[in-house]
């Protein structure tokens, strides 16, 4: 049976894990405020982007641009995977690890050969591991990306689609939902699959004239859109880590607290019986003196 003191210093440490969590709660709380803030004010903007590009690719065939064009033969194939940096978050990383190995075991049941574009540590170490290509990986990018950033990804990735590297790029990110929910999302990222206005936006949307032409437009913008999901996977991921790793560490703070009480009951009642046996033992000797 522990002694009291064994469990005393069980609450103790207890006690100061407790105080961790705590405080990671806190940290992950504020950083969870900017990252969302920067997400919010990032919508009205790729929202505007979308309805600009859905009016002009519902003017044209996907023949406008290479980007569009869904290649015939499809042997390779790349996926841009965001993992997080670090852990204690839960089953964030392991969820999105998860989702990973399903699509390469997919595309290899399909005879595509698969590689891998990742973003943080924890996706790149696992995979690494497991003798999985990696073309590129992108570590301790968090929190400091811009849209120059983003911007040369994205080119890399099309560059390799143009030279016949690859013939499709996925991309697999977290998308925020909620405090409590955070969803896996795989899209195609290239070929772009153009968002198409449906029958009822037809009416309302705006009729833009365009100068120069369209496809001189769409030739430009496209590019752009690609820039524009990464960076939103960017932030979402982000967005979504901080929450993830708020509720791991709230958890935890609070499983250290029902520990703390439940070592305090046996603490006060390996007590009781320290002292009731003491107590035994003074009558006892009292009694053999009579």
């Amino acid at each position: 049976m522990a002694t009291l003191k064994d469990i005393k210093l069980k609450i103790g440490a207890v006690t100061k894990t407790r105080q961790i969590t705590r405080a990671m709660n806190m940290v992950a709380a504020a950083k969870l405020r900017t990252t969302q803030g920067k997400m919010e004010n990032f919508a009205p903007y790729a929202g505007k982007f979308e309805q600009v590009l859905k009016n002009l690719a519902s003017r044209m065939d996907e023949s406008a641009h290479p980007l569009l064009v869904t290649k015939d033969q499809r042997s390779k194939a790349a996926l841009l995977l965001f993992t997080g940096d670090r852990g204690l978050c839960g089953s964030f990383n392991v969820n999105a690890i998860a989702k990973a190995q399903s699509w390469l075991t997919e595309q290899k049941e399909k005879g595509v050969d698969s590689s891998l574009i990742t973003v943080g540590k924890k996706g790149r170490d696992y995979f690494r591991k497991r003798g999985v290509e990696i073309t590129e990986s992108y570590v301790s990018v968090y929190g400091t990306v811009d849209m120059a950033f983003v911007n040369q990804v994205g080119l890399d990735l099309i560059d390799r689609y143009l030279a016949d590297e690859v013939d499709e790029v996925f991309m697999l990110y977290a998308r925020f939902v909620s405090m409590a929910k955070q969803e896996s999302a795989l899209v195609r990222l290239i070929p772009i699959e153009p968002p198409q206005a449906e029958q009822q936006d037809m009416h309302g949307m705006a009729e833009y004239l365009c100068e120069p032409s369209a496809e001189e437009l769409l030739s430009q913008l496209l590019p752009k859109h690609i820039s524009v999901q990464i960076l939103n996977a960017f932030l979402q991921q982000e967005t979504s880590e901080h929450a993830a790793r708020m509720a791991a560490m709230d958890n935890a703070t609070k499983n250290c607290s029902e520990l703390i009480e439940s070592l305090t009951q046996v603490y006060n009642k390996a007590r009781q019986a320290a002292i009731t046996a003491e107590l035994m033992d003074i009558v006892g000797g009292v009694e053999a003196l009579k």
